[in-house]
Formats: structure tokens, sequence, C-alpha cells
């Protein structure tokens, strides 16, 4: 499954999107929870017991200001840092 976390304003949409199932399976654990400055992502337990990110629900509606330090840094969006640590590469950015 995928979670979409943030919001849609006159500006855009601004989701981050976690694919929960490539996520519990992440080998290295909690590696974007540690990665976001802005500290944006917590671990919760899924419907099934499985370990995931989430965003926190207080970040949800500050993304793009909380994200833009790291976009302006990053090349590319496979340069964020979030993006980045997550090696199953479960972890997308909207805009």
């Amino acid at each position: 499954m995928i979670a979409h976390y943030g919001y849609q304003d006159g500006t855009g949409e601004y989701y981050i999107s976690i694919d929960t199932a490539h996520c519990a399976a992440c080998p290295v654990g909690n590696a974007c929870v540690s990665a976001c400055p802005q500290q944006m992502f917590e671990m919760i337990e899924d419907d099934y017991g499985q370990p995931m990110a989430w965003v926190k629900e207080d970040s949800r509606r500050w993304l793009i200001d909380d994200c833009t330090p790291c976009k302006k840094a990053a090349a590319d969006q496979s340069a964020l840092p979030c993006v980045k640590a997550c090696t199953p590469r479960a972890i997308e950015h909207s805009w």
C-alpha cells in the first residue's frame, strides 16, 4: 500500500508518499527517521504489526516549508536526505 502524507492548496500538491510494503522490508531500519534534519518521520506499527515510517501529523501541513532547505541543497529528488537514506526506495516526494 502507498500512504500519502501532506496536503494540496492553491500553489500545488505537496505529498510525501511511502510504500509501506517496501518500508516494512527495510534492511537498515529507521534510516529515514535519523536522516531527516527536520525530524518529520517517526516509526509506527502498521495494522499487521510491521514497523513502518510515517510523517508526523504536526509536520504534514508544513511540508513545503520543512522540506525546502533539503530541496534547495539537493541537486535532484534522489539526493534528498530521506530519499537517499531509504535503501528500499519507499519514499517519494510529489513536488
